[in-house]
């Protein structure tokens, strides 16, 4: 039976989705471990110690910070990075995963805790990117939340938990900005990129509180390039299609009562380019080519990484053969 025909079959129990209520583009933020613990230890460094990886030459000899990078599209940016030459410090909230990751991506990867509602916590990062390679050639502000997955209506909105995403999502982003810019500005260079969705492209795709700070993001790029370009420092975000990552899977398993391979398979077939899939490793490439010198003139752009899927709507009108 194809996916087509299991969502038909399976129409009462997935109302939600006809609603439009998967949360496209959740992978953005679901994948990255964030406690939203104000009390945890603002300094936790772990450095990796196994080989690195072998791989190209475009950010060869740069530094980067990439907060969230503990798993899901932080991770595998931090691994092409690595591969593509640069030296990355792993920024998250998650200190065994982060260490962990670290570890796993070998010599050229450290680890730093950073819960990203903590100013504090962020500016230590980029210290700490500076003490140890005595700069920082890119920012990617790549952690977030998603919150309520399945929320109820507007008018039920729990507002406090509208401000928990929003102080991860662009609070956080911000935060990162602002570090970033600190220490960028006096050797006027620098890229900084930050992870959008297609959430805030088109309405009705993902919860209300994450929908609105993901339209918050692009606005902030365009707002801080105004500035930053007399700097010579670019900015630029990468809004991505949905990627079943083990916890976007889990979570909604939870919600729907299936398979794994049951919920990758309907993820895929939301998508419009068919013959592919939105992958991590497509968002990790795209951060690739935005953060090098092949992109040294793009600045205040919003890479959308969707298949064509925010650049149409279909009519689905009845063939001539189709009309009784």
């Amino acid at each position: 039976m194809s996916i087509r025909s299991l969502l038909i079959a399976r129409k009462s129990n997935l109302r939600d989705l006809k609603a439009g209520r998967i949360v496209i583009g959740a992978a953005t933020s679901l994948m990255f471990h964030q406690n939203n613990n104000p009390a945890a230890p603002a300094a936790c460094f772990s450095s990796a110690t196994s080989t690195a990886l072998g791989g190209g030459s475009r950010l060869e000899g740069k530094v980067a910070l990439i907060t969230g990078a503990a798993s899901g599209i932080g991770k595998a940016s931090a691994r092409e990075f690595i591969q593509q030459g640069a030296h990355v410090i792993i920024a998250d909230s998650d200190k065994e995963i982060g260490s962990q990751t670290a570890t796993e991506l070998g010599a050229r990867a450290n680890f730093v805790h950073c819960d990203v509602t903590e100013e504090s916590q962020v500016a230590e990062a980029v210290d700490f990117a500076v003490a140890r390679h005595g700069k920082l050639d890119i920012m990617y502000n790549n952690a977030g939340i998603v919150g309520p997955s399945f929320p109820p209506s507007i008018a039920d909105l729990n507002l406090d938990e509208f401000d928990r995403v929003m102080r991860v999502n662009v609070r956080g982003t911000m935060a990162g900005i602002k570090h970033a810019v600190r220490v960028m500005k006096p050797t006027h260079a620098g890229s900084i990129l930050c992870t959008a969705s297609i959430t805030g492209i088109l309405g009705g795709l993902g919860p209300h509180p994450y929908s609105v700070s993901k339209f918050t993001l692009p606005g902030i790029v365009k707002s801080v390039a105004s500035e930053i370009s007399q700097d010579g420092i670019r900015i630029n975000c990468i809004s991505p299609f949905v990627i079943p990552t083990p916890l976007v899977v889990a979570q909604m398993q939870k919600f729907y009562g299936v398979e794994r391979e049951w919920i990758e398979n309907m993820i895929y077939e939301l998508g419009e380019l068919k013959g592919a899939k939105c992958e991590d490793i497509d968002i990790a490439r795209a951060a690739v080519f935005l953060a090098s010198d092949e992109a040294k003139y793009i600045s205040g752009h919003n890479l959308v990484v969707d298949g064509a899927f925010t650049c149409f709507k279909r009519l689905n009108m009845p063939r001539p053969d189709q009309v009784v």
